[in-house]
């Protein structure tokens, strides 16, 4: 897979990886980046935009948190809105991955 490829397909896929964690339990952008760096090979560059985005369109809320280690860190959730989009999209992505499961099965 050329490299390009690889990025699109990861990028197509990192608001559900996000709304997957996030469902798991609250975080911070850090360690959301940290986490999808590690099993996923995605960049920490691209998680704050779309922490922003997904802030904008009410799919999480934030509270601050003071910290030991340095300044507070912004924490994020799902909101409602937030819970019904994971959930749809885990639908959406479920079936993208069963009908072309099937078509590189040879299945009608």
């Amino acid at each position: 897979m050329t490299d390009s490829i690889d990025i699109q397909l990861k990028k197509g896929a990192l608001e559900l990886c996000v709304l997957a964690l996030l469902h798991r339990r609250e975080s911070y952008a850090y360690e959301i980046a940290s986490t999808l760096t590690e099993r996923v090979g995605m960049g920490e560059g691209t998680i704050y935009p779309l922490m922003r985005r997904l802030q904008t369109e009410g799919l999480v809320s934030t509270r601050l948190e003071e910290s030991a280690s340095g300044p507070p860190r912004k924490y994020y959730r799902l909101t409602p809105a937030g819970q019904a989009a994971y959930a749809a999209r885990q639908r959406e992505w479920r079936d993208f991955v069963t009908a072309v499961d099937r078509l590189m099965e040879g299945m009608p």
